[in-house]
């Protein structure tokens, strides 16, 4: 104990000798007055009659305040008790000890049942704009030439060469070659245009793969007219489409001249595949 806890048991000492003292140090009146005389030593039975007669009160006279009792005696006064002292308990409480070591982890409880839902909230602040998107795929192919050459068959097939572009969208015709090449797949439409020769006839084939087809043809005339041909197709990523003059079994020929164009061939993308 240190010296703080010494001094509280000092002063609990003291307070027990405060409270209890005067009624430890009373004497009763009567053994007062027997303790300067002494008497000769009776039996319990004669001791008991004389303590009778010399305390029990004579005849018409009342009891003195300060006349002791027997428990054993009728009338005896009841005294009133002495309380008990009470006693500070917060003065002898002494002082804060250390904090001790975090105890284990209890188990989890049981899961509660699920709440009910709360009140929707403010509306929030309008976001910061977003990162421009891609720019929009357009598909597009397109194109329309022309040949201001006339064109005589000869003993094999011929491929119209034009020489004259109007729109060539992309460089999907290519001019050296004389074809169109797919890079867009859809569906396409075509047309071909071309002036007859007088007494020849005029045999042409619009070719996609090698394959032939369509033919343009017009019989031998005494007089030269205009002839056409259209059509659509679905074509896939790298198909060709030309123009084949059919080679010289019989007089064939188509007419231009410097000055006009009498041959036109013409396509462009109707409906990509891309879209539903």
């Amino acid at each position: 104990m240190g010296s703080r806890g010494l001094r509280l048991v000092l002063a609990c000492c003291l307070l027990l000798a405060f409270a209890c003292g005067p009624a430890l140090g009373r004497v009763p009146r009567g053994l007062q007055e027997q303790e300067g005389t002494e008497e000769p030593l009776l039996d319990h039975a004669e001791r008991d009659e004389e303590n009778h007669e010399k305390y029990s009160p004579r005849p018409g006279e009342e009891a003195p305040a300060s006349q002791c009792f027997r428990c054993c005696d009728p009338g005896t006064p009841v005294y009133q008790a002495i309380p008990m002292p009470q006693i500070n308990i917060t003065i002898l409480k002494g002082e804060k000890g250390d904090r001790g070591d975090r105890g284990l982890q209890g188990k989890y409880g049981r899961t509660g049942s699920v709440g009910a839902r709360g009140h929707v909230g403010p509306k929030g602040q309008k976001g910061s704009m977003g990162a421009p998107g891609d720019r929009c795929k357009s598909h597009y192919a397109a194109f329309s030439v022309g040949r201001k050459k006339p064109l005589h068959s000869n003993d094999y097939y011929q491929t119209v060469i034009f020489d004259t572009e109007f729109v060539n969208l992309y460089g999907h015709f290519n001019m050296f070659t004389g074809k169109f090449y797919c890079y867009v797949p859809g569906v396409y439409f075509f047309s071909l245009h071309v002036h007859t020769w007088n007494q020849k006839e005029t045999y042409l084939h619009v070719m996609k793969n090698g394959d032939q087809v369509v033919i343009l043809y017009a019989q031998v005339s005494d007089r030269s007219i205009m002839q056409s041909q259209s059509l659509m197709l679905e074509l896939q990523e790298q198909d060709e489409v030309w123009v084949r003059l059919f080679k010289g079994e019989r007089e064939n020929a188509i007419f231009s001249d410097e000055f006009d164009t009498y041959i036109t061939f013409s396509g462009y993308l109707v409906k990509p595949a891309a879209e539903p």
